[in-house]
């Protein structure tokens, strides 16, 4: 049996990492009391005796924790943005090419951004197979549930949707977009994994329900080299055996693709819509799913030779 702990284990994806391993037969959990939680001599304990431990943390937290580990066997999954693009750490989405064998030997995984999971998903198959170049000026929109902004943006949506308010509660029932100075955080991840020359200019949105989320990139056909049909295929051919991103045909599609189509779900889903002038890449998941806790927990798996989709919810 693996012994797990959870670094910040109060916040949105550390609760939802601990709902999903409670069950789990192969995996005991290393809860400290609450007294200690906080506490820098019994989080060390905690770090160096278990053999995964996921930093569930803000970035000066998460590096402070990483400092503390000095068992040379303890796996490291970091949720924060500290590490994303750090030396020594591996980008822990294994459905891009060779990324699954690195993880499965690394004991410093940094866990994706959210709404880089959706960018990443779309753009790093493109540039690698040469489709889009890496000099391509890109734009891409990302909308999110609201429960990606933490306890505090779950509560004042709860509230406001509950006509708690008054006037001001009209603002939560429709999209909100955010982060317009275009300074994102995930903005470097994105760039990064892709082997981008420049970032996106990136518009992400909070959209009016729990869980769930949809990332669209535009492409105009001059910038994509065999227009729409080498996309789809692409896409088929990248994803083509995996359970957890998946490839679907835009004509398998509603005709309406929500945000929300896999609320509750670990997978995700990237189509193409459009025509050989102008496209729209799109990528479906959950921010709390793929965008999250579920992605920690598939980079678990595979770094403890577990079954990669073992407690994830998936099409199949």
């Amino acid at each position: 049996m693996k012994r797990v702990f959870i670094d910040g284990s109060a916040g949105t994806t550390g609760l939802r990492i601990r709902e999903r391993l409670a069950d789990r037969r192969d995996i005991e959990l290393i809860v400290l009391p609450e007294e200690t939680r906080k506490d820098s001599s019994a989080r060390r304990d905690a770090l160096n005796a278990a053999d995964v431990a996921f930093l569930c943390l803000p970035d000066a937290a998460a590096v402070e924790a990483v400092s503390l580990v000095e068992n040379p066997g303890t796996v490291v999954i970091d949720t924060s943005t500290a590490h994303r693009t750090s030396d020594g750490w591996e980008y822990g989405f294994p459905e891009l090419s060779g990324r699954r064998r690195r993880i499965a030997g690394s004991k410093r995984i940094a866990n994706p951004g959210c709404h880089a999971s959706g960018f990443i998903a779309l753009v790093e198959p493109l540039v690698r197979t040469g489709i889009v170049s890496p000099s391509a000026r890109l734009a891409a929109f990302s909308l999110t549930g609201y429960s990606g902004g933490g306890k505090k943006m779950i509560a004042e949506y709860a509230a406001a949707l509950r006509g708690d308010g008054g006037a001001e509660d009209l603002l939560y029932f429709g999209a909100r977009q955010y982060a317009m100075g275009q300074r994102h955080k995930h903005l470097p991840e994105m760039a990064k994994i892709c082997a981008l020359e420049r970032p996106p200019v990136f518009s992400p949105v909070i959209a009016p329900h729990v869980s769930g989320m949809e990332t669209t990139v535009m492409l105009h056909g001059d910038m994509v080299k065999g227009g729409m049909e080498a996309v789809r295929e692409c896409y088929a051919e990248y994803y083509r055996a995996n359970g957890v991103v998946r490839y679907a045909p835009a004509e398998s599609l509603p005709a309406v693709v929500s945000s929300a189509m896999l609320s509750g779900r670990d997978d995700m889903f990237v189509t193409v819509h459009g025509c050989d002038e102008r496209m729209v890449a799109t990528a479906v998941f959950d921010n709390l799913g793929k965008g999250a806790s579920g992605a920690a927990i598939q980079n678990m798996n595979i770094a403890l030779g577990a079954p990669e989709t073992e407690g994830l919810v998936c099409e199949g």
